[in-house]
């Protein structure tokens, strides 16, 4: 009778055992038909192995992967995930049996997601093993290591031009953007793949620089650097090599004979090689002379006519002597009247000197295009310069030329507030089609009637306001305008990649109105004003409702219809056209940070045993900070501590937040974790306004009142903050302060000359007296590096009046803090004596 004896290895104690089963145990016989019965193989004493193990995998954008996971003999096998036991019913199993040795064989796979990563990114990396169970005992599988997959868009050093002469070494640099996994690097010339292989006059080294180890003529072109992983392929700008070839001259030619004037010649021409591709020419003479000696040189005779010759041209050179003189004479002339005309400064000042002081008639009164009101009557100035905020002055409107006469009909400027009600200014302008988008919220609202003289538009206690300089609006138009901060979650803008809301989304209007010249929108930003750092876009919403880029910051074009100045926590908007801008920024590596506020409240009432402390962790901009002030006014909280500052990096890092100090014998956290954290993206993508943690703390008596504790906050592997707190929470029992929104007391709308420092007629004078360029600089260059603005010297020369460019900024960044003595300080340091027209009194102008 047959035996079937199959062999298998198993592993135990380092010895290798040969194990023989299945066998035929009995044999019964019934007439012609025969029945077996086999004994089945116990597999009670073997341990599992691995057949399959689950390998490192990366996240592509947002799709998941799979790891799987094989081993005989099994009875279960599950997956851990970061020290975690994944949920059975994740778990996908397969049930099968292994035909060479008849082993049952399981295979077990599930999927991970790219949030599940996110959730633990920044702690450690994600990890997940499978354990394989048998009668006997358990196997661990390897660890596979799961992480998101991307690569930034800028390169971290791009290949720069080069020109370089024949024969020498071409080192082109070139550090790929950041990625996981690691980019892949190769080389174009001219959108063709060089390869060393096939020619190996190049080398790319280990650190992905490329070489030319000899340039030929033939290397010529734009060289790109390719960098591409899993996730994308980007290609850095292009780098122009231009290989250049010197001239080399020739030998030189056999002297020349003796000519008439007793010399002779050779020369040599720069042909060998003769200069290519921007080679530099040949250096020294082409063409050398020598005297020839007197047995060489033919005698001549100079004649009558030589004698002529050379008393005419004596002639002609005293003349033109005689007229230079006579040029030389007449410009200075000019040139000291035309100085005289600059230096006269009562040009600016006839009429708005201090009353006592009489103004002297400028020898060219005729210059001035403006005529001042010597109508008025006014007492002697005393004390101290003040602001031209102060609404308290009356503006004469019928006495001088400083108002055009409206016609019939038109609306009435006022000087001063705007005092309409909003909601009947909403509710009238949502009626006309160019204000369909207006939305309804007048909290965030302020609108204003204007016309040529300008006027400043401000959002309360939201660090956003709009600048009208005068002459913006042409004459004769009279323009109704608002300026309102849009709630983002209304309004998303698509952002992609490392890109982050940096600032409020703002809207002023309406579009399509006709502008004379910019207008400054000012508004706050969250980055680390760092350019380095970031490229910063402006977007606008255009008609059809998508977001455009209509500016890189860094690289405005003079010819451009929007400028941008960074400050440190602000950004001046110079716009020729109204409509809804945002500043979004894309980090190009990982040093870029975002500010975050952070800032405490709880609850103002407490009557329970449980007491909540909600953090929020929000954009460092008013808008915000004014919206969270506000919810929480009507949540009846309480603001415990003043705000902080937290630099969060663009490291992929979370945020995380501990309580820690507390009386044991008094309070508990509810908090079961060490930490909460907050997800990356949910912070740096910045469309999540009210971003906050709730810690739930709970008192052991309610006659407990005294809390003390530090709070601390921090990114992982950046920077923190901690508040220590110590108050009774029952001493305090009042909400936010009412008050406290109302910090920005000025007018949200004033039209006319309270909306500036600088009075009209005096702005026109100085405009007038600074444009003009003057030879010892004393011009608008100056002026604008005596004010630090000089980073803006292109931008204001391109305008045609850069004096009124730079007064307009100045205005914008000092309206709540402007000095005009500084100011006037500065025109006399310029040499001028316009500083003195800032001693007047409203009644003067």
């Amino acid at each position: 009778m047959p035996l079937l004896v199959v062999p298998f290895v198993r592993r135990r104690l380092g010895e290798t055992l040969l194990v023989l089963w299945l066998s035929f145990t009995g044999v019964t016989c019934t007439g012609s038909e025969h029945a077996a019965t086999a004994t089945l193989p116990a597999f009670s004493d073997l341990l599992p192995h691995f057949l399959v193990e689950p390998v490192d995998e990366y996240i592509v954008k947002n799709k998941p992967v799979t790891l799987a996971c094989r081993s005989t003999p099994a009875t279960q096998i599950y997956f851990k995930c970061n020290g975690e036991w994944v949920h059975q019913d994740d778990h996908l199993i397969e049930r099968t049996v292994d035909p060479a040795t008849a082993l049952p064989v399981m295979q077990v796979t599930i999927e991970i997601t790219r949030q599940q990563v996110e959730k633990v990114f920044g702690l450690d990396e994600y990890w997940c093993q499978c354990v394989a169970w048998s009668t006997t005992g358990t196997q661990k599988s390897q660890k596979a290591y799961i992480r998101i997959a991307y690569l930034r868009k800028n390169f971290e050093e791009e290949p720069q031009a080069k020109e370089v002469a024949l024969d020498q070494e071409v080192l082109l640099r070139c550090h790929p953007p950041e990625g996981v996994p690691p980019a892949e690097v190769e080389w174009q010339r001219n959108e063709d793949v060089i390869d060393p292989q096939t020619d190996p006059n190049f080398f790319i080294t280990a650190d992905h620089n490329l070489v030319i180890k000899k340039a030929r003529l033939a290397d010529t072109g734009n060289y790109t650097c390719v960098a591409k992983n899993i996730v994308a392929r980007r290609k850095s700008n292009s780098a122009t090599v231009l290989i250049y070839v010197d001239g080399g001259w020739s030998e030189w030619s056999k002297w020349s004979a003796c000519g008439a004037d007793c010399s002779m010649w050779r020369s040599r021409e720069c042909t060998q090689p003769s200069p290519g591709t921007g080679g530099k020419d040949c250096q020294g003479l082409d063409l050398q002379s020598l005297n020839c000696t007197s047995e060489q040189c033919p005698q001549t005779v100079s004649g009558a006519e030589d004698v002529a010759l050379y008393v005419g041209m004596v002639a002609v050179a005293l003349c033109l002597t005689l007229l230079l003189i006579t040029v030389v004479l007449v410009y200075r002339r000019k040139k000291a009247g035309l100085d005289a005309d600059v230096a006269d400064s009562s040009i600016l000042t006839t009429g708005f000197q201090p009353m006592g002081i009489k103004p002297s008639k400028p020898e060219n009164s005729h210059l001035l295009t403006i005529q001042p009101d010597l109508t008025t009557t006014t007492t002697s100035y005393q004390g101290t310069l003040r602001s031209r905020h102060d609404t308290t002055g009356k503006f004469s409107m019928t006495n001088g030329p400083l108002l055009d006469p409206l016609p019939k009909g038109s609306h009435t400027l006022h000087n001063g507030k705007l005092t309409s009600n909003p909601t009947d200014f909403v509710s009238r302008l949502s009626t006309q089609s160019y204000f369909k988008t207006l939305p309804r919220d007048v909290a965030n609202t302020s609108y204003g009637t204007f016309n040529f003289l300008g006027g400043r538009l401000t959002v309360p206690n939201a660090g956003i306001s709009l600048l009208i300089p005068p002459e913006a609006i042409p004459r004769g138009k009279i323009y109704e305008i608002y300026l309102t901060v849009q709630k983002k979650e209304d309004l998303r803008l698509p952002l992609a990649g490392c890109q982050t809301l940096l600032s409020p989304v703002v809207s002023c209007g309406p579009q399509g109105v006709v502008l004379s010249r910019p207008v400054i929108l000012s508004m706050d930003h969250c980055s680390d004003a760092c350019l380095d750092n970031w490229a910063v876009r402006l977007k606008k919403q255009n008609y059809e409702g998508a977001w455009e880029d209509v500016l890189l910051m860094g690289e405005e074009l003079a010819s451009d219809p929007y400028y941008c100045q960074l400050e440190a926590e602000t950004c001046q908007l110079f716009s020729e056209h109204l409509g809804t801008f945002a500043l979004v920024g894309e980090s190009l590596h990982m040093g870029a940070a975002k500010r975050l506020r952070l800032v405490l409240f709880s609850d103002a009432y407490c009557s329970t045993l449980e007491y909540n402390i909600r953090v929020y962790c929000m954009d460092d901009t008013q808008d915000v900070f004014k919206e969270v002030m506000q919810m929480e006014r009507q949540l009846g909280g309480r603001l415990i501590d003043e705000p902080h500052v937290l630099l969060f990096k663009d490291s992929y890092h979370n945020l995380r937040l501990s309580i820690h100090d507390m009386p044991q014998a008094h309070w508990r956290s509810k908090l079961l974790a060490g930490y909460q954290e907050i997800p990356f993206y949910h912070i740096w993508n910045g469309s999540q306004r009210y971003l906050h943690c709730t810690f739930t703390l709970e008192r052991l008596s309610l006659s407990t009142c005294e809390l003390t504790c530090q709070l601390c906050v921090w990114q992982v592997e950046g920077e923190g903050q901690s508040f220590t707190l110590d108050f009774n929470i029952a001493k305090d029992t009042r909400a936010v302060d009412s008050e406290f929104l109302l910090m920005d007391s000025n007018a949200t709308a004033l039209a006319g000359p309270s909306a500036f420092q600088i009075p009209y007629l005096i702005r026109q004078k100085i405009c007038s007296s600074l444009d003009a360029p003057c030879p010892n600089g004393a011009d608008w260059r100056m002026l604008a590096q005596r004010l630090k603005l000089e980073r803006h010297m292109s931008f204001f020369a391109s305008k045609a009046s850069p004096t009124s460019a730079i007064l307009d900024l100045w205005e914008a960044l000092h309206f709540h803090s402007g000095n005009i003595n500084q100011l006037a300080a500065v025109m006399a340091d310029i040499g001028k004596q316009e500083a003195m027209i800032f001693l007047v009194s409203d009644g003067e102008c």
